[in-house]
């Protein structure tokens, strides 16, 4: 399957980029890959949010078919990773569309998490909450992103975050943000209560399930079980900065030599071909021997003794050309990608577990011509790392799950990385024609109508 042509055409007409300062403060990645471990057990995290949270309610509007409400709460994130968080983001805000009548003795609600570029709440509360107030009488709670609309900070470009931390800032902020919100709900006597959103925001309602104790629908929208090939495959990987990325993974070591210690696999086939890499590597390798063959390893040179014989066939038919996302063309081709993901996963082993020493002894020319990859490597460690969904709990009833894909989505590459059905058993997936941005512009009523969906099965299973 190709890839839709109207989703390239809208990213080149985007000229902002993504991460202009880089990585972000080393310490801080450190904290998050440490509270990544803490949020990634159901179990662990539970506690974090206490039932009686407190959110408070800030104005009432009465319109003729429901009541708006806004409301406002301390984000937990600030208390549990201090200083993480801009002072603008500190505060979560959130609007309430509530049906004044009810279809029936439940009153459900429907938690929307934004998407990339979604500030404020204007654009689902238009094409969603209020259809959905109409259709089925169901209440959608619009939570906020940090920053995002009032929770920016001040010298952000519109949605352009200034760092790679600060994606998984937001993303361990909205975990704990919508906890507080669930048991706030919870406590005001809504249900069956549910979550959903569309791209990130829906990357984002998935890892928020994940740590909910309670069987609960989720409809993730047009994301996948991972951003890692977001941000290095997909046409959204060109509006990064990826010259700033290279320069601060190749000038400040902590990078290489600390943090990349802190990646946890998580996926069975890139955890194999590392483990094949290594077994294939010489002995005298570490000791640099033959500098040529290090070289040659750190080059991606496929068809050196040193790759599985998998790789080396995949090679040489002529299926990995890699394009850096700074200067390349977009891997459409769909044996391309798989081959990118292998040769990524297979070198992140190798550089988390070679020796930092004899790696030093390459020469600068080398080091330099293979900044490029190394980076990009890295962003897919870290990416996996901090969103990829088998780093975190299973959802406590996966049949409760409806995932909404487009089948040529240029923007979210599923081709490559695990799928939501081997990492969530029992889940559905429902494929739509076309590309990331026509689904999103003409597809939002098949949305609602699997969120509708999602909780008739749950009142189907879980019914008193």
């Amino acid at each position: 399957m190709g890839v839709s042509k109207l989703d390239i055409l809208y990213r080149r007409l985007l000229l902002t980029k993504l991460f202009i300062r880089g990585w972000g403060r080393p310490e801080d990645l450190k904290r998050l890959f440490e509270f990544r471990k803490m949020i990634g057990n159901r179990e662990r995290c539970q506690n974090l949010v206490s039932s009686d949270y407190p959110v408070h309610i800030d104005k009432v509007e009465e319109q003729s078919d429901c009541k708006i409400l806004d409301g406002h709460f301390v984000s937990p994130m600030a208390h549990y990773v201090p200083g993480i968080m801009p002072i603008e983001s500190v505060v979560a805000r959130f609007q309430f569309i509530v049906p004044k009548e009810w279809n029936s003795r439940y009153r459900p609600v429907c938690i929307h998490l934004a998407g990339t570029g979604d500030h404020h709440y204007w654009r689902r509360r238009t094409l969603m909450a209020r259809p959905m107030i109409k259709e089925a009488r169901m209440a959608s709670l619009l939570l906020e992103n940090p920053y995002y609309g009032c929770r920016k900070p001040k010298d952000q470009v519109r949605s352009s975050l200034k760092n790679v931390s600060d994606l998984f800032v937001m993303g361990g902020a909205l975990i704990l943000e919508s906890a507080a919100l669930l048991h706030w709900l919870e406590r005001e006597g809504y249900g069956p209560l549910g979550m959903t959103g569309i791209s990130m925001g829906g990357h984002m309602a998935s890892l928020a399930v994940s740590n909910w104790p309670k069987p609960m629908p989720l409809i993730p929208c047009l994301s996948w079980s991972t951003a890692s090939g977001v941000f290095t495959t997909g046409v959204l990987s060109k509006s990064i900065n990826w010259r700033e990325l290279e320069k601060q993974y190749y000038t400040q070591t902590v990078y290489e030599e600390e943090i990349i210690h802190m990646l946890e696999y998580c996926g069975t086939d890139s955890f194999k071909m590392g483990h094949e890499f290594m077994n294939h590597l010489p002995s005298n390798a570490d000791k640099l021997t033959n500098l040529n063959l290090v070289s040659r390893t750190l080059n991606l040179d496929m068809t050196d003794q040193v790759v599985s014989p998998k790789d080396a066939k995949c090679h040489k038919s002529g299926k990995t050309s890699i394009s850096a996302p700074s200067n390349g063309q977009l891997l459409q081709d769909t044996a391309k990608m798989e081959c990118l993901n292998q040769t990524l996963s297979t070198n992140k082993s190798w550089f988390a577990s070679y020796n930092p020493q004899s790696f030093h002894l390459l020469n600068r020319e080398q080091r330099r011509s293979n900044r490029q990859k190394e980076s990009l490597i890295f962003m897919k460690g870290v990416m996996d790392e901090c969103t990829h969904v088998a780093n975190f709990s299973v959802p406590v009833d996966p049949s409760l799950i409806i995932v909404v894909q487009a089948k040529e989505d240029a923007y979210i590459p599923r081709t490559g990385v695990r799928s939501l059905q081997e990492i969530w058993p029992g889940c559905e997936i429902r494929y739509l024609e076309g590309g990331h941005i026509s689904a999103y512009l003409f597809k939002q009523g098949l949305f609602r109508q699997a969120i509708y969906d999602a909780f008739e099965r749950f009142l189907h299973k879980y019914a008193n």
